[in-house]
């Protein structure tokens, strides 16, 4: 009787999960990766652009390590676990998300358009688990701090990102970008996300938003750089960001190919009512090419190269070289 009760509760929770997530995949979602550095908050500008549309969820995350900084009484973990944005702790992270939220929303547009939802989650034995404040606007847009527990950041955020699903996880850049293999067995957090994580993938960094130039779309003509090139460049207009094209020809006589990849492209996105700012080509090594034209952008946008894991090791992988070597943010589409 008890295994049969257990079950009708655990298919009531899977099936109210399921409503929940086929829900959230009708929205934009963006998951926000905060660790207080400069690039953080640059990945952060950069969803604050697509903050005000109705459509558009953002989800600040900071994930602190087990028991870390807890060595205190029950009371306080109580009174933590009942408003995080009054914890009087001097935990890792919260003023990270609380950055963040000011410079998302005012105080005073919070007070007027916004309720709050505290939620409490038991994990890994932890004293306080992981919890995160939901607000929701009057309009159904949300924006959620969440302080999540994990033995490590990078396995924190990519368990996070199953229970979301999201359309894009933003992160800072690391101070120092690895190959590939080495990443695998000694990277960044930032670099296992990007090589793990199912989705698209920000890699921001300081400079981005300077540049100003918009988006450098990439494209080869494949039809997965012209399904990321569509995906990015309505991305690209509901920012607000002026859109330039780039195909790459690795010498002169590939330059007609080239020319019919871009023409190609803007008649797709002619298609569906997206203007281009300009169209360029590049000559030469199509990762060099396309860092040096890209460095004068505020975002450089090139599709993942959509082959199995173990197949990046044996196949030069351009998307993950050139979010090592630009000196602006990188989105890898996926």
């Amino acid at each position: 009787m008890f295994g049969l009760k257990k079950f009708h509760h655990d298919s009531v929770f899977q099936a109210e999960l399921a409503a929940v997530r086929a829900e959230r995949r009708k929205r934009f979602r963006m998951l926000v990766c905060i660790d207080g550095s400069d690039a953080s908050y640059e990945g952060l500008r950069f969803a604050a652009k697509l903050a005000d549309h109705e459509d558009c969820d953002i989800i600040l995350l900071y994930v602190r390590p087990i028991d870390q900084g807890l060595r205190t009484g029950g009371l306080q973990v109580r009174v933590a676990r009942e408003n995080m944005l009054d914890w009087g702790l001097e935990l890792p992270g919260i003023n990270y998300l609380k950055r963040g939220l000011d410079m998302l929303v005012s105080e005073e547009d919070m007070a007027v358009h916004w309720s709050a939802v505290v939620t409490h989650t038991d994990t890994w034995g932890d004293p306080l688990g992981d919890n995160k404040v939901e607000y929701r606007h009057t309009s159904g847009k949300s924006i959620v701090l969440k302080l999540k527990t994990a033995p490590d950041p990078a396995s924190g955020i990519l368990d996070q990102y199953e229970l979301g699903p999201y359309n894009l996880m933003i992160m800072g850049a690391p101070s120092i970008w690895r190959g590939e293999i080495r990443a695998f067995f000694g990277a960044s957090v930032t670099q296992k996300v990007a090589m793990l994580a199912p989705c698209s993938v920000l890699v921001a960094r300081g400079n981005g938003s300077a540049n100003g130039k918009g988006h450098l779309i990439c494209t080869d003509g494949t039809k997965n750089s012209l399904d990321a090139m569509r995906r990015d460049a309505v991305l690209a207009q509901f920012s607000g960001e002026p859109i330039t094209l780039f195909a790459v020809a690795q010498d002169n006589e590939e330059i007609p190919l080239a020319e019919r990849v871009l023409e190609k492209a803007s008649e797709m996105l002619a298609k569906i009512d997206i203007a281009i700012a300009d169209a360029q080509i590049g000559i030469g090594e199509p990762v060099e090419q396309i860092v040096r034209a890209g460095n004068d952008y505020s975002v450089i946008a090139v599709a993942d190269s959509g082959r199995a894991f173990l197949q990046r090791f044996i196949v030069k992988n351009t998307s993950f070289s050139i979010m090592g070597n630009a000196k602006t943010s990188v989105l890898k589409i996926r």
